[in-house]
């Protein structure tokens, strides 16, 4: 049976409010890394990345991740996902993901070091022509159309639903709407990219890419990192409660995705693709 780690943890801190003070439990968010290892037939097992995250839908993270770096492409791709649970301490840390025989890979494409941390995510992308090289074409023009009313009313909705930050505030999540705003998969995590990670992992697993009819909300900023990700996915809007990077406009130009930012209930900012916002 498997039992991974928790999402959040327990400590004993002091709580300070005026000239009162108290000894108190309170709950954290967990962080701890994984290690992400890709199983070839016929050419062994590779390490490809390590992720500070919290615990909590690693397979979908592992997924997710594996896409959006290119390195699986079909849920056909995959024949098995599991722990590593003989490790010790690292027990559930490490995720193995098993490749058909029919995968295409690449071992060269592990060249680069895939060292990822919760607040930068992977280190060392900083170009646009990386993600041409992936294949990625821009996507069709005005398609969906999502009302403004809409688009306000999504981080309200992501707060809502954000069970694990209700309890710690200490988590970022990134949600998958309809056009209408309804919500279909929500996942929390430390790092605003394992949030999408997951999200997009949860949809690889199910076989349900690409995902060009949903609209993607993330509670923090847009990074170039998120966009990419989003893009890998053939996710046409973006929607984030924070700004985005300026490389993030030029990546969600170039390749005709809807970039919202500053999205409150009285407004937001439309960086790109303005056609898709009714």
């Amino acid at each position: 049976m498997i039992t991974p780690r928790r999402s959040t943890a327990r400590v004993e801190i002091a709580r300070v409010r005026g000239d009162e003070r108290r000894e108190v439990r309170d709950v954290v968010a967990v962080e701890e890394p994984m290690e992400i290892r890709l199983a070839v037939p016929d050419r062994g097992e590779h390490r490809v990345a390590v992720t500070m995250r919290t615990p909590g839908d690693d397979f979908e993270l592992a997924a997710g991740f594996l896409f959006g770096e290119g390195l699986i492409a079909s849920r056909g791709d995959v024949v098995d996902l599991r722990y590593c649970t003989d490790v010790e301490p690292q027990e559930y840390n490490i995720v193995t993901v098993q490749l058909a025989a029919s995968a295409s890979f690449d071992p060269a494409s592990l060249t680069r070091n895939f060292y990822t941390t919760s607040s930068c995510g992977v280190c060392g992308k900083a170009s646009l022509e990386a993600v041409e090289v992936r294949g990625c074409a821009p996507l069709p023009p005005g398609e969906p159309i999502v009302p403004g009313a809409v688009v306000r009313r999504l981080p309200a909705v992501l707060r809502e639903r954000q069970r694990v930050f209700e309890r710690t505030g200490g988590l970022h999540a990134a949600g998958l709407f309809r056009p209408d705003g309804e919500l279909e998969t929500l996942r929390e995590d430390v790092g605003r990219h394992n949030a999408v990670d997951k999200v997009v992992g949860e949809r690889f697993l199910a076989g349900r890419l690409p995902l060009s009819d949903r609209v993607l909300a993330v509670s923090g900023r847009a990074s170039f990192e998120i966009v990419q990700k989003a893009l890998a996915a053939a996710i046409p809007i973006l929607v984030a409660v924070g700004a985005p990077s300026s490389l993030a406009v030029d990546l969600a130009r170039e390749f005709a995705m809807t970039l919202i930012g500053f999205t409150k209930p009285d407004g937001y900012n439309v960086y790109t693709g303005r056609d898709r916002i009714a």
